[in-house]
């Protein structure tokens, strides 16, 4: 059975920069905002934060909650042969751990990513992703998501990582925490 680990935490807060180290290192990951990214693309939508924000909302509402973690967590089964561990980048929701922790039990686990709001935000206007807009989109996309329950997320996961300047000490503290757990 593949060990998961999933990384949870607001919006621009590092778990970007987190999934590069797991690549860097020959991990696979596999993202649960490509999946929103993906329907808009597919629904011929126009790209903005609020249009991101819409459909996340609409996917939960008329599939549940858990819909991209069962999505994504029958994708995962689907790999051929078995990576010492696979990362989910973007976890958000109490019942998206839920369909985790049922299909992989004690194989799973969760990373929280701390980061100080205004490091978030000003990250968040460098990266200039289509989701990313004003600071009243993002402190509605922070509102959105606490909603969905990534606070509790935060709150009780296993591994707990802090985004400061520099970067570079993120990447080497998280580059750490992979390789204790691929060992």
């Amino acid at each position: 059975m593949v060990r998961v680990l999933a990384v949870c935490g607001l919006p621009a807060c590092g778990k970007g920069e987190f999934a590069e180290v797991a690549e860097a290192l020959g991990l696979p990951v596999r993202s649960m905002g490509d999946m929103v990214r993906e329907e808009v693309l597919r629904q011929g939508l126009e790209g903005d934060p609020r249009v991101f924000g819409r459909i996340a909302m609409e996917l939960r509402a008329t599939h549940g909650d858990d819909v991209l973690a069962v999505r994504l967590a029958d994708a995962i089964d689907a790999i051929v042969g078995e990576p010492s561990l696979l990362v989910i980048d973007g976890l958000r929701g109490v019942a998206e751990r839920e369909i985790f922790t049922a299909r992989w039990g004690d194989a799973f686990s969760v990373v929280a990513i701390h980061a100080d709001p205004n490091v978030r935000f000003k990250r968040s206007q460098d990266r200039g992703r289509a989701e990313d807009g004003s600071i009243e989109d993002f402190q509605a996309r922070d509102a959105r998501e606490l909603g969905w329950g990534v606070g509790q997320l935060m709150d009780e996961a296993e591994h707990v990582l802090h985004n400061r300047d520099p970067l570079s000490a993120f990447r080497a503290e998280a580059r750490t925490l992979l390789q204790r757990l691929t060992s």
